[in-house]
């Protein structure tokens, strides 16, 4: 171990408060170094405690360095904001709220319902639009100029002028442009239709349908089989009754993703083969093609698909 050399003048410090900082033994009283290359005691992990210590100060004085520059400085308090936005995005709205109460300081009127609407659009078009953090402050802004503009006397040039104080870059066009932007989201979100609204939508044109597609088929092509044109009308009645029964047990599964006029071409051919024995060879798989413009091979898939769903036409006959 390599001793260094001390002084020995008269006035010698006798070293009696020692204390090892950074590899070395130091004098507290008088600051001499009094040994180097120490060797330390060495943790479980085989690493030095002190070390330890060593590397996480200077970790600490590389990263304080690094803050002083002031580009750095700037992306690190942006990435410390923008970890509290989308924190808050769901959580506490705090940083939100900093930013209405300045706003309340510079005449703004924000009282707790509007205060409470604007956290409400806020954080559905986050929850669902969530985009950069820059981006989001924008349309934020954007949330709480549409909820107030009606209610203050303060222009929006005037709203821009203190957004920009609080240290939001905005102009005109750009919060017009989120204004608009928030507008449209909300009114898809309007149009957008649940799962039973999408069903009841697609059996009603499948209804629709059959009945335009079954009266397309005219009386001469049925009448070796249906003595009076009447008897037909009323079959017809019939097969769109329980065409309607029949899809209210069709499960939305089986539907959502279905070519539906395909399909009514099918659930044609299947209702008639629920009629009695003697009247299934009426509505043919030719018959069907003729009227609906889509081949036998179609039809007969469609039916075999609807054969799974409901099960064998011939136990629903239609008398």
């Amino acid at each position: 171990m390599k001793k260094l050399r001390q002084d020995n003048s008269d006035n010698e410090c006798p070293h009696n408060d020692i204390k090892r900082e950074g590899g070395f033994l130091v004098c507290k009283d008088c600051g001499l170094i009094l040994e180097a290359d120490i060797t330390f005691e060495t943790s479980i992990n085989g690493k030095s405690a002190e070390s330890q210590q060593v590397y996480e100060r200077n970790i600490r004085i590389r990263d304080s360095k690094a803050l002083q520059d002031p580009n750095i400085k700037q992306k690190y308090d942006k990435i410390q904001t923008l970890e509290k936005w989308y924190r808050d995005y769901e959580t506490s709205f705090t940083e939100q709220r900093k930013t209405i109460e300045l706003l309340k300081n510079y005449g703004f009127n924000i009282n707790q319902v509007k205060l409470q609407a604007i956290k409400k659009r806020y954080l559905k078009y986050n929850r669902n639009h969530r985009a950069t953090y820059q981006n989001m402050v924008i349309i934020f802004l954007a949330i709480i100029w549409l909820e107030i503009k009606e209610t203050t006397n303060v222009r929006i040039e005037r709203y821009i002028e203190v957004c920009n104080e609080l240290g939001h870059k905005i102009n005109k066009k750009m919060l017009t442009n989120a204004m608009l932007k928030v507008k449209k989201t909300e009114k898809m979100w309007k149009e957008l239709k649940s799962q039973t609204d999408i069903e009841k939508e697609i059996k009603e044109k499948i209804k629709i349908l059959f009945q335009k597609d079954l009266n397309s088929i005219p009386y001469d092509k049925v009448e070796d089989f249906i003595s009076h044109e009447s008897e037909f009308e009323k079959l017809k009645i019939e097969m769109q009754i329980l065409a309607d029964d029949l899809l209210k047990k069709i499960p939305y599964k089986d539907l959502k993703n279905l070519n539906y006029k395909a399909f009514t071409a099918g659930l044609i051919y299947y209702i008639g083969q629920t009629l009695e024995k003697g009247n299934r060879k009426i509505f043919t798989q030719s018959l069907i093609e003729e009227s609906t413009s889509f081949s036998s091979t179609t039809i007969r898939k469609k039916y075999n698909i609807l054969k799974d769903i409901l099960g064998i036409p011939h136990s629903l006959a239609v008398n």
